[in-house]
């Protein structure tokens, strides 16, 4: 088994590779694991292959989970590894600090994920924890150094980030007042903004319905 041919099944999936690491004794429940990769939806085709799966299309309940709690369990069975999400819990498994681990991924001026090709766009459907320690492809520096302009600090409509957080429910509460604006109709413009995720090629559509769904949720 090597990287390439890990990625490979996962592309056949509509799943990439964000990144990897190699667990050592700090890292708890994967700390026996050889490697963790970081799996995210495949960009740019993605959301037309998930929107005519059955867990789109049924009417259900949280269908983007559904959907990568199906593949991604059948991926790492395929693999002999084991799946983990960012969505159950709690306890939540640390998606952010193994994203940092894996070199790929860096806390940006806002202080959410940006990663280097998919800059904040950056989304994990789960992970894969293999047996097998895979040499992994180097790591890039953080888009952020050479990013002049930042515009992640001065691009957010309602000022969510002034703080030098996210305001959350600040966010949810102006957009809920808003009929139609451009961070619900195309995704929000801060992530939207970031140079790193210019050829990232993620649609629209997807980021109008994820931020759609933030609405909905108050947790």
């Amino acid at each position: 088994m090597t990287y390439d041919s890990v990625l490979k099944a996962a592309q056949a999936l509509h799943l990439d590779i964000l990144g990897g690491f190699h667990p050592t004794e700090e890292d708890g429940d994967i700390a026996d694991a050889g490697t963790l990769l970081m799996l995210s939806p495949k960009e740019p085709r993605f959301w037309a292959h998930f929107t005519s799966q059955p867990e789109y299309l049924d009417g259900k309940p949280d269908p983007v989970d559904r959907w990568s709690t199906r593949v991604v369990t059948d991926l790492a069975k395929e693999l002999g590894a084991r799946a983990f999400f960012p969505f159950t819990g709690p306890p939540y498994n640390p998606f952010y600090s193994w994203a940092l681990k894996t070199g790929r991924c860096h806390s940006s001026p806002i202080n959410l994920l940006v990663h280097d090709r998919a800059g904040l766009f950056v989304s994990f459907r789960g992970a894969i924890a293999l047996r097998e320690k895979l040499d992994l492809p180097p790591a890039p520096t953080s888009p952020c150094e050479n990013c002049v302009d930042k515009p992640c600090l001065t691009t957010c409509p309602v000022n969510a980030f002034a703080t030098g957080t996210y305001d959350v429910q600040g966010c949810r509460n102006v957009m809920r007042s808003i009929d139609e604006h451009p961070c619900l109709t195309r995704g929000c413009e801060v992530r939207r903004a970031c140079p790193a995720n210019a050829d990232y090629g993620r649609m629209e559509e997807q980021s109008s319905y994820h931020m759609r769904v933030f609405l909905e949720n108050d947790t």
